[in-house]
């Protein structure tokens, strides 16, 4: 069946055109019911019947309960095509959890209601876009019962009482009373109850106070129904406000070591506008995108910490607190240490309203308290996060005794002006408090990291083992083959995932050709397939103590594209021709076909440079290749690069247990700076060869020159044992930090401290920035990429 719709429509340039659509309409589109006798079942996912029925949702049940619906306990699910588009357009993360789940689950069945000559709909004159859909919505639901024919029960579940009331009017919702042609219409919490599992229920998004009217809700402590923040103002006022410069739009950025102090970058006034207090962040979180207002000038200084004196307002209220209220959890003493702000000239702000939110789910526990009197009822408790810069949230929870000591996820639902702290609900629990495995989920949830394992569609993606370079690659005229050059790796101890070699051979002339040959990764991982969105979403590889998550299948991490020993592998190479005194006389690039000597790790490089009695051809390459890169880096150094220092250390693991046993430093030896030097270079002579083939599309990679604001710590610490930095360039600040003391403990101290105070390096595009602006400064480079480590990182 074919429904046309017409219209006119008007272009820029005046002209009347008549635009025509066409939908197509089926009747053959199953209804995915297993016990249906009217439909093809052999690919039913709905295992209903009338003890577990069919479940048809709404968009705002999607959008506010997908922690519930993520729970293995709702199933029998029907996803209705309206729905998903609606939830496309309004929200991209749940919509991507939406079809994640479709994908995994098989309780979960899509139905295109949208191109079914039965359930499709046509607006109706003078009805809107969403009241259209709300009706599609009740009629798919109504189909499917008179479709299975009183097979299953249907239930429409929506939390919309408009939508209930339409339903009851038109004659097609049974309010209590079910019949075989009748589908019951209930609420989410309604269903949940009848499932007989009260953890669900913990679950459940609540509406805030600011969406239900409070003449309806019993006010349990009327002396503490007081606003406590700022009504945010109204977007239409917002949005004027920005345009005549009145507010100030930035992402506010919460100090890590100071919750109560926060940060929003300004464009329109070209400097960073610094928030102090609860109160003027306003129920802002780190990260979202906020409407700020400055300050008078004569209040840009504080003289107490406004942390300090927020903490003690949190102190005082907690004594006051009335049993049986949602604020009823007793509080502990903040653990935030704050120092005294010392008076500042900078611009301090107030937010006065939040543009997008950045809430997610937050990993953590619960405050300390007792056992509420009884139990089965429901206990209101204060979530504090491992994230400082999060404040506590309230929830509400029918398992407290189960979770006090439990590492648990909690999602944010509102933070209205009446309440000191933001709700939210109990979303799942990780595990017990101090478990290893629980708490290196936390570290992996907190960083956003995804540990799942591959899809099967991102494994589709892989060539079948065991692979070899195939006569094709070999005859490629674009790939040179490079298999007679003497090849190394010096990689960590054990590494599996090489994705760089080496060659240093000595010229006729005198001279050197030096090669840094990179595994050919995108000969694997095409645009556009799943593997390439996989490996773009995750970004880079992780590194834990006792596991590594891979940013690439291991087939390709460890095997296909590790440019592993006495194997042939493709690689990216850029070779240059140095002379003895490290100066590049030429460079070329080229795809490559390679055969490494030899996978080394650290220590056996360094060992083999250091044994005079060692003569060989390799060891002479690996010599060589130090003289120059020691030439390298010095040159570096006299142009301003930085040497910091973090720290860095090391683990020894139980070979079966994997628990780490011992912590120590780690050790930097010149084979490491070695291969570092050289890295650096290749990135370098990568950057400029882009650059001049893109000049308006390179991706590069600069580091921002620091402010002094953000040096203000390290020059306060240094000047309190007498030290004077000059900070005026990265050159001054490398000589000053050279300079600083004779301990080299205390040297090292002040270098982790001015890595802290660093701006963080950032990629970007080269049209978007003026030269000047492609500075690395921390490696004191005019231009860098990254074109190294591509097995580990997206951007290489």
């Amino acid at each position: 069946m074919l429904h046309t719709k017409s219209f006119v429509k008007k272009s820029r340039a005046g002209k009347i055109t008549k635009v025509v659509r066409e939908h197509y309409l089926r009747d053959d589109i199953y209804c995915g019911a297993s016990d249906c006798k009217l439909c093809d079942s052999k690919d039913a996912r709905l295992t209903a019947s009338h003890a577990s029925p069919i479940l048809v949702i709404d968009t705002n049940v999607v959008l506010n309960q997908i922690d519930l619906l993520e729970n293995p306990a709702i199933e029998d699910v029907v996803l209705l095509s309206i729905v998903l588009e609606e939830v496309k357009n309004k929200n991209l993360s749940i919509y991507n959890r939406l079809r994640a789940l479709c994908n995994s689950s098989k309780k979960f069945f899509v139905f295109s209601n949208e191109h079914h000559k039965d359930t499709y709909v046509k607006q109706m004159e003078g009805e809107t876009k969403n009241d259209r859909n709300d009706r599609a919505i009740r009629v798919a639901a109504q189909w499917y019962q008179t479709h299975l024919s009183g097979a299953a029960r249907v239930l429409l579940i929506t939390n919309d009482r408009e939508n209930k009331r339409k339903a009851v009017e038109e004659g097609i919702c049974a309010e209590t009373k079910l019949t075989s042609l009748i589908f019951t219409f209930l609420s989410v919490e309604s269903y949940v109850k009848s499932l007989g599992r009260p953890d669900l229920l913990d679950q459940l998004v609540h509406p805030s106070t600011e969406d239900v009217n409070m003449e309806e809700v019993e006010d349990l402590r009327p002396s503490k129904r007081k606003i406590i923040y700022s009504e945010h103002k109204p977007m239409s006022e917002i949005t004027s406000g920005l345009h005549r410069g009145i507010y100030h739009q930035g992402k506010l950025r919460v100090n890590r070591y100071n919750p109560f102090e926060a940060y929003v970058g300004s464009e329109s006034i070209g400097d960073e506008i610094i928030i102090y207090g609860r109160s003027n962040m306003n129920r802002a979180f780190d990260g979202d995108i906020v409407a700020v207002e400055l300050l008078p000038k004569d209040q840009w200084h504080e003289e107490k910490s406004l942390a300090i004196a927020e903490e003690e307002d949190d102190e005082e209220e907690g004594v006051h607190l009335v049993p049986g209220s949602a604020d009823d959890a007793p509080r502990t003493t903040s653990q935030c240490e704050s120092e005294t702000t010392l008076a500042s000239s900078r611009p301090s702000g107030r937010v006065i309203g939040v543009i997008k939110r950045n809430w997610h789910s937050y990993c953590g526990s619960l405050e300390p308290m007792p056992l509420p009197a009884g139990s089965g009822g429901v206990a209101h408790a204060l979530f504090v996060s491992k994230d400082r810069r999060v404040p506590k949230i309230r929830i509400q929870t029918r398992q407290l005794e189960n979770l006090l000591d439990k590492r648990i996820i909690v999602a944010v639902d509102s933070w209205d002006c009446l309440s000191r702290y933001p709700s939210g609900h109990y979303v799942r629990t990780i595990g017990e408090i101090g478990d290893r495995d629980t708490e290196t989920e936390v570290v992996l949830i907190e960083n956003d990291i995804n540990s799942r394992p591959f899809s099967s569609q991102v494994l589709a993606c892989l060539p079948p083992l065991p692979w070899s370079v195939s006569p094709e690659d070999l005859s490629n005229p674009i790939r040179q083959d490079l298999r007679h050059l003497r090849v190394f790796s010096v990689d960590p101890p054990g590494c599996k995932d090489i994705d760089d070699t080496l060659h240093c051979t000595a010229l006729p002339n005198g001279n050197f050709e030096v090669g840094v040959h990179i595994a050919d990764v995108t000969n694997f991982v095409h645009p556009g397939t799943p593997l390439d969105d996989e490996a773009s979403q995750r970004g880079t590889s992780v590194y834990l103590v006792e596991r590594r998550i891979d940013m690439l299948p291991k087939p390709l991490t460890e095997d296909i594209c590790s440019l592993r020993a006495d194997v042939e592998r493709l690689a990216f190479s850029v070779i240059w021709e140095m002379t003895p005194e490290a100066d590049i006389i030429s460079t070329r690039y080229t795809k490559s076909v390679i055969k490494s000597s030899a996978a080394l790790s650290y220590i056996e490089a360094q060992a083999r440079m250091d044994d005079s009695r060692l003569m060989d051809p390799l060891t002479t390459d690996l010599r060589n290749m130090n003289v120059l890169a020691k030439i390298m880096r010095q040159r570096r150094i006299e142009r301003g690069a930085l040497t910091l220092a973090s720290a860095e250390v090391k683990f020894q693991i139980d070979t079966e247990t994997h628990d780490p046993l011992d912590i120590g430093m780690y050790q930097i030896r010149e084979a490491n700076q070695m291969v570092e030097e050289f890295m650096l270079a290749a990135n370098v002579s990568v950057a400029e060869k882009i650059l001049k083939e893109f000049p308006l599309c390179s991706l590069l990679r600069r580091h921002p020159t620091p402010t002094r604001e953000m040096l203000e710590p390290l020059l306060r610490t240094a000047a309190a044992v007498g030290l004077n930095l000059d900070v005026s360039s990265s050159k001054a600040l490398a000589d000053s930090l050279d300079s600083a003391g004779n301990d080299p403990y205390f040297n090292k101290l002040i270098r982790i401290l001015a890595t802290r105070c660093m701006t963080q390096a950032v990629y970007f595009c080269s049209g978007d920035l003026s030269p000047p602006e492609y500075l690395h400064y921390g490696l004191a480079s005019p231009l860098y990429t990254h074109f190294t480590s591509p097995i580990r990182r997206y951007a290489g």
